[in-house]
């Protein structure tokens, strides 16, 4: 084998999984087709779950740095309006807006026990996608993964053993497994076979990072006309167009700023004019998920394995949450410490989560249409959301915090994203999650142990004043609870180890 796996793309999603590989143990290799990373504008933030999962690696501090950079940016923006204001000192905490309806930070419940005890990543949002990949480069750089840019994956055979990999220069790559995180288009979705079912595109947007005259013609943020929707800022430069006309005609078509012209005059009426492009994309709102995200020795993540609208930066967060989720299983089954049987638990968890996103920015589709029935919709949907509640559940479906996974155990915080939990010696949950694996607290003295998992669970000792009735908690690589207990002899870690971490060393 030239490698244990072989991923295929160094977006953010291939980036983070070839990185949680390679700190449980395992080797990938990552190809990807562009020379240099893409600098085209996309997804704007990450939600709670996203940030938790960077913290969880210790990599929280390099985000915050990427809001502030983010957040100067936007306040320049807003002195640039024709009447000059000082703009956010911060972004809400649980995301911004659903279908371009802004949600008020102001009415949202934070007592609510989805949104309290999130700790300091609750504060960490307006980090864009490009931002995310340069953090996820830098730390692949420190792990010494290996990433070869301006190399193309054009076909792949697997057999029994391993997957051979073919290159369009080069000799072809042997790997134990095949990962596509190579984008909407993916070429080892294709060559493989998934079907990938869903709802054709029906609209055209562009999104762009431009020069343009007649700007001050136009209104910061979000706005619906009668032919459809634009967005400006909050950054300088960047506007945002969607018409419900019908999809592209050819969406790889270079863009050029005389599309960009009409597709704003198009949507704002006014004689607005692009006079120079540094980037820019097309977009439609097709959305369809791979059946599968696995056959055989091929997996899928992040857009490789689900397409849709862009609207709420939902798949960076989706794909984030893929990677989180594969890295770990897939390190157990290539050191064989777990049965290759837990690499079903993958589509199984995410899978359901992924159709939910889809139907989510159908949902917001839905709301932007220029047509009445759609706006007299989006005008009930504006008065839910004026309320506590609306805005509530908003933030609590917005921000990733409502994500679970099959639970094995009956204790409440089983399948759910681990608490923030704030020890006596001064340490967070966060902080104990850094080296990956499994991780079993002990909270009292007579809590039980995970004999036999030495290299696959980590016994932390600990202190919980905050959460007097634990007493002990294990806590699977991505952040969510295996097992949980109130009182010493609770039963099921045993199973819930087997389950999760392959059998105990002396089984084996």
């Amino acid at each position: 084998m030239d490698t244990d796996v072989v991923i295929a793309g160094a977006g953010p999603v291939g980036l983070l999984l070839a990185c949680e590989l390679k700190l449980a143990s395992a080797n990938a290799l990552v190809v990807e087709r562009l020379a240099e990373p893409d600098l085209t504008v996309k997804a704007g933030a990450v939600n709670v779950a996203t940030a938790r999962a960077f913290d969880r690696r210790g990599l929280l501090p390099q985000l915050a740095a990427a809001q502030d950079r983010m957040l100067e940016r936007v306040r320049a923006f807003f002195q640039q309006q024709p009447q000059p204001a000082a703009g956010p000192r911060r972004f809400p905490k649980y995301g911004a807006h659903f279908g371009g309806l802004m949600l008020d930070p102001t009415l949202i419940d934070e007592t609510v026990p989805e949104l309290t005890g999130l700790g300091p990543a609750a504060d960490v949002l307006a980090v864009p996608q490009q931002e995310v990949e340069a953090v996820l480069t830098a730390w692949a750089a420190q792990l010494g993964v290996e990433v070869r840019r301006g190399v193309e994956l054009v076909g792949f055979e697997q057999d029994g053993a391993g997957v051979t990999v073919r290159l369009a220069e080069g000799p072809p790559l042997r790997a134990g497994w095949l990962v596509g995180a190579d984008g909407g288009r993916s070429t080892v979705r294709k060559l493989a076979g998934f079907a990938f079912p869903g709802t054709d595109p029906q609209i055209t947007g562009h999104q762009a990072m431009a020069e343009f005259t007649g700007a001050e013609k136009l209104r910061p943020g979000w706005n619906a006309t009668d032919t459809g929707i634009y967005v400006t800022g909050p950054m300088p430069g960047r506007i945002l167009t969607v018409r419900f006309d019908g999809p592209p005609a050819d969406r790889s078509a270079p863009i050029t700023a005389e599309e960009l012209t009409a597709a704003i005059r198009r949507v704002t009426g006014e004689e607005v004019t692009v006079t120079a492009v540094h980037s820019a994309t097309r977009f439609t709102d097709n959305a369809r998920q791979a059946a599968d995200y696995r056959q055989g020795r091929v997996l899928l993540a992040g857009d490789a394995a689900h397409v849709h609208s862009p609207f709420g930066g939902q798949g960076l967060n989706l794909g984030i949450g893929d990677a989180v989720n594969l890295g770990w299983k897939l390190a157990a089954v290539v050191r064989g410490t777990a049965p290759e049987g837990l690499l079903d638990t993958y589509t199984a968890e995410r899978h359901p989560v992924g159709a939910a996103v889809l139907d989510w920015t159908r949902a917001q589709i839905a709301l932007m249409r220029p047509q009445p029935q759609e706006r007299a919709l989006r005008a009930v949907f504006a008065d839910l959301l004026a309320t506590e509640t609306g805005s509530t559940y908003m933030a609590k479906c917005l921000s990733g915090v409502l994500q679970r996974v099959a639970p094995v155990g009956g204790h409440p915080l089983v399948g759910a994203a681990a608490p923030e939990l704030e020890f006596a010696d001064g340490t967070r949950l966060a902080d104990h999650c850094r080296p990956g694996g499994g991780l079993l607290l002990t909270l009292t003295p007579d809590a039980p142990q995970a004999r036999g998992y030495d290299g696959r669970v980590r016994t932390v000792a600990a202190e919980c004043p905050s959460r007097p009735e634990l007493a002990a908690l294990l806590v699977r690589p991505d952040g969510f609870v295996a097992w949980a207990a109130d009182a010493p002899d609770t039963p099921g870690l045993p199973e819930a180890l087997t389950a999760w971490f392959g059998a105990p060393a002396e089984a084996r």
